[in-house]
C-alpha cells in the first residue's frame, strides 16, 4: 500500500507535468517568456532580443504558431509582447484577435525581433528575452521546463547556485521525485479513484482536440486520410484504424498551428495526446469501464513522466517514442495485463523505436507518432501473448527499470552529435 505522502506528491507532480497548452510547448515557451519581460518593462517593447538552446530553435523553426497562419519565433515573440499573458502560462496567447496579428506582422515587418542562438551553455531549454524601450531594459529567463522562470541569466548561474536563485518560490519542485516502473503501476491501479479522477480531463482536451481537427485542413490532414472510405479498404473500420487517426489528426491540428487546446505532458503537446488518445480510444470500442479508463490514463501518463525524467525535458530522441510506452502501457493494462505483461510491453517498445530523431516539431510529426501508436499497440498485443523482447538481444535488460535507463541514456547522452547534426541540417538546407 502507498502511503498518503507519496500519494499527494505523485498527484502533484502529475498536475505539475500534465498541464493545458495552446500550441507547440517551445514557441509558446519562448512568447511566455518575452510576455513577462514585456511586463516587467512596463511598456511596449521598441526592440526584442531573443537568445535561445539550439533545441528551442530546432523545435520552433517549423511549426504552425496558433491562429496566425504562419510559423516560427518572430510572430510567436511579437504576440507575446503585445497580447501576451504570462499568467496564461502555456496558452500566453489565447486573446490573440485578428488585429493583433497585423499588428504582430508590422512589428517584424519593423525588424524589431533579434533571434540568436545562445553560446555557452548545456542546457538544453534555455530562453533568454530581453525587452528594451528607450534606455531601460528588462530580461527575463526561462530555464529546465517550458514555464519555469529563473531569476539569474545562465552566464550568472553557477554550480553553487541556490535552489531560490533557480527558480521562483512558487514553483513546483516535484520533477526530481524518483519514481520506478513499479511505483507507476501501483499507484495507478490502486490509489483512491477519486484521487486520480482528474486525469480524465486529459481525455476531454484531447480528444475534443482530435474531432475538430477532422473538421478542417491541418498539416498533413494524416489523421483524416486515415478516416477517409478509400482508407477503409488498407485498415478497415478496425479499433487500430480508429486509434491512429484520432490520435494524428489531434496532432495535425495542434502542429498546423490551429487554435485549439491540448492537455500537454512534460512539456509536450503531442507527448500529451499520445499518452491520451490511443488508451481512451481502445477503452471505448473494447467497452471498458470508467474506472479502467482512468487507471490507464494515469497508468500512461505517468510511464511518460517516469522516463522523462533521466531523459530530459528536451533530448535528440523524439518524444513519441517515451509517450508511445505510456499508450502501450495504458493499453496493455485495459487488455488485462498484470504488472509482468506491462513490462513486457515497455521491454517490447524499447527494443523496436529507440534512435527515433527529433528533427524539430512540424507538421510531419503526426507520421511519427503513427509510428510510436503503432507499436504500442503491436507490443502490448505480444505482451499479452506472454511474448516479450529478451536481455539476449540489444539493449533490453532483465531489470525493466535499467531498460527505461538504457533508453533515456542513449538519447539524453550517446544522441548529442546527433542533435547537432540535425540542427546544422536543418539551418543549412538548400542547394
Amino acid at each position: 500500500m502507498i502511503d498518503k505522502e507519496t500519494r499527494e506528491r505523485i498527484i502533484a507532480l502529475v498536475k505539475q507535468e500534465v498541464v493545458p497548452a495552446i500550441g507547440c510547448t517551445e514557441p509558446m515557451s519562448v512568447a511566455l517568456c518575452t510576455a513577462r519581460a514585456t511586463e516587467m518593462l512596463g511598456c511596449r517593447p521598441e526592440r526584442i532580443e531573443a537568445r535561445l538552446s539550439a533545441n528551442i530553435l530546432k523545435n520552433a523553426m517549423g511549426v504552425g504558431i496558433p491562429g496566425t497562419g504562419m510559423i516560427g519565433l518572430p510572430i510567436a515573440i511579437a504576440l507575446g509582447a503585445l497580447i501576451g499573458k504570462s499568467e496564461y502560462q502555456l496558452e500566453v496567447l489565447k486573446d490573440l484577435t485578428p488585429e493583433a496579428l497585423e499588428e504582430g506582422k508590422q512589428y517584424i515587418a519593423e525588424e524589431r525581433i533579434d533571434i540568436q542562438l545562445k553560446k555557452g551553455i548545456t542546457e538544453k531549454l534555455y530562453v533568454e528575452i530581453t525587452a528594451i524601450a528607450g534606455e531601460k531594459r528588462q530580461t527575463a529567463v526561462i530555464a529546465k521546463s517550458h514555464t519555469n522562470f529563473v531569476s539569474k541569466r545562465m552566464e550568472n548561474l553557477s554550480e553553487s547556485s541556490s535552489e531560490e536563485e533557480l527558480s521562483e518560490p512558487l514553483e513546483a519542485a516535484e520533477e526530481n521525485f524518483p519514481l520506478s516502473l513499479r511505483l507507476v503501476y501501483d499507484f495507478a491501479t490502486i490509489a483512491p479513484l477519486e484521487e486520480i479522477r482528474f486525469i480524465e480531463e486529459t481525455r476531454r482536451y484531447n480528444m475534443n482536440a482530435a474531432r475538430e481537427a477532422l473538421k478542417g485542413n491541418y498539416g498533413h490532414n494524416l489523421g483524416k486520410t486515415i478516416d477517409r472510405p478509400l482508407s477503409k479498404g488498407i485498415f478497415g473500420n478496425s479499433i487500430y484504424a480508429h486509434i491512429i487517426s484520432r490520435t494524428a489528426s489531434a496532432c495535425d491540428a495542434r502542429m498546423g498551428g490551429a487554435m485549439i487546446p491540448v492537455m500537454s505532458n512534460s512539456g509536450s503537446g503531442n507527448q500529451g495526446i499520445c499518452a491520451t488518445n490511443p488508451v481512451c480510444v481502445y477503452a471505448k470500442e473494447n467497452e471498458n469501464t470508467e474506472e479502467e479508463l482512468i487507471r490507464a490514463l494515469m497508468l500512461s501518463h505517468l510511464t511518460a513522466i517516469y522516463i522523462k525524467q533521466s531523459l530530459g525535458t528536451l533530448s535528440a530522441l523524439c518524444g513519441c517514442v517515451v509517450a508511445s510506452i505510456g499508450s502501450s502501457v495504458g493499453i496493455t493494462y485495459l487488455m488485462g495485463g498484470d504488472y509482468e505483461r506491462i513490462c513486457f510491453s515497455v521491454k517490447n517498445m524499447i527494443a523496436n523505436l529507440t534512435g527515433m530523431i527529433c528533427d524539430g516539431a512540424k507538421p510531419s510529426c503526426s507520421l511519427k507518432i503513427t509510428s510510436g501508436v503503432s507499436t504500442a499497440l503491436l507490443s502490448a498485443l505480444l505482451s499479452m501473448e506472454g511474448k516479450c523482447v529478451s536481455s539476449s538481444e540489444g539493449i533490453v535488460d532483465d531489470c525493466v527499470d535499467k531498460s527505461i535507463h538504457n533508453l533515456t541514456a542513449i538519447g539524453a547522452n550517446g544522441m548529442g552529435p546527433t542533435d547537432e547534426m540535425v540542427l546544422n541540417i536543418m539551418t543549412s538546407k538548400g542547394c
